[in-house]
């Protein structure tokens, strides 16, 4: 290769870079942006199920919920049991309030894993909230 060659491959590498770069930059804002969107209609609604249902309907959604995430086999899982266990010996609705607030906190943090972790008990939410209450 001759001087002249390498600049350029050096000036497309780092154009490569740079675009993949801001590539992930944009994927990174639009998951946090998702993820904030999701965690809002997510408080919606919890307070809204929180408010209409009885304490019975709540318990029962805790322990389906429970069962799915078992199911699933989250490494999670076990936090997850203990704060609804709390949640439940608790009365009132702030105690559910505490813990959506809770257990969301301690998933949405750093890491792939942890993501991961949060979209799969998301996604257990919305099944369980559809097997027992269908869409009509």
């Amino acid at each position: 290769m001759s001087k002249e060659e390498k600049p350029n491959e050096w000036d497309s590498l780092w154009q490569e870079y740079s675009k993949s770069l801001e590539n992930w930059k944009n994927l990174f804002e639009q998951v946090q942006q998702a993820n904030s969107e999701m965690q809002a209609k997510f408080t919606q609604v919890w307070e809204k199920a929180t408010k209409e249902s009885s304490m019975e309907t709540m318990k029962s959604f805790g322990e389906n919920w429970q069962k799915a995430l078992n199911d699933a086999g989250m490494k999670s899982f076990r936090e997850f049991s203990d704060a609804w266990q709390q949640a439940m010996n608790s009365t009132g609705t702030d105690a559910y309030k505490k813990f959506a607030e809770n257990w969301q906190k301690n998933l949405v943090g750093p890491g792939m894993e942890q993501m991961e972790a949060y979209g799969e008990m998301m996604k257990k939410f919305a099944e369980t909230w559809t097997s027992m209450w269908p869409q009509k």
